[in-house]
């Protein structure tokens, strides 16, 4: 079962995005941050209301090595267009193995209980409307593993909103 209410991706990981996405994420290009957060406003109507946006975080030791949390970039950039706070309500409990070539299940598994509030949550998390950002979504499973800690910690509501999101649909 997810934990998110509504999920939103600006559009497919394929092509130009994915090459854009790769600099940003792997080759440090962290002046893309402002471009791509502002594509990734283009999935999610002006009107919506959010109370906090809140980054899917990254272990400490592969944004120590990254240098950056790719997601806290994008979300810093898009609470400052919309003019609300960025919580950072979550901490990655442990390491997980990348989820890159693993199915379904296998990433539910490698996300479950990864995920946690910090140890002070912040009390605006209570009762809102939360956004949660992260770079690309192909399963849901960590975004849900996300969703499922903010609501335990009170969060009325969870919106995903991801740069781009795996296309799964069979294909002959």
């Amino acid at each position: 079962m997810r934990g998110f209410d509504h999920a939103a991706s600006f559009g497919l990981y394929e092509g130009p995005l994915r090459s854009l996405i790769h600099l940003y994420k792997y080759s440090g290009m962290k002046p893309l941050a402002r471009t791509l957060a502002a594509l990734m406003e283009r999935a999610i109507s002006i009107d919506e209301h959010f109370d906090a946006v809140v980054p899917v975080p990254l272990h400490w030791r592969r944004q120590w090595d990254r240098g950056f949390n790719q997601a806290e970039l994008l979300a810093r950039h898009i609470a400052k267009r919309r003019g609300i706070p960025v919580l950072q309500a979550l901490r990655r409990k442990r390491a997980t193995a990348t989820q890159a070539g693993l199915a379904s299940a296998g990433r539910r598994r490698n996300v479950a209980g990864a995920f946690v509030l910090r140890s002070t949550p912040d009390e605006r998390l209570k009762n809102g409307k939360i956004l949660l950002i992260d770079d690309v979504m192909t399963t849901g499973a960590t975004a849900s593993a996300c969703a499922s800690a903010l609501k335990r910690g009170g969060a009325l509501s969870v919106s995903l909103l991801t740069l781009a999101r795996v296309d799964r649909r069979w294909r002959p």
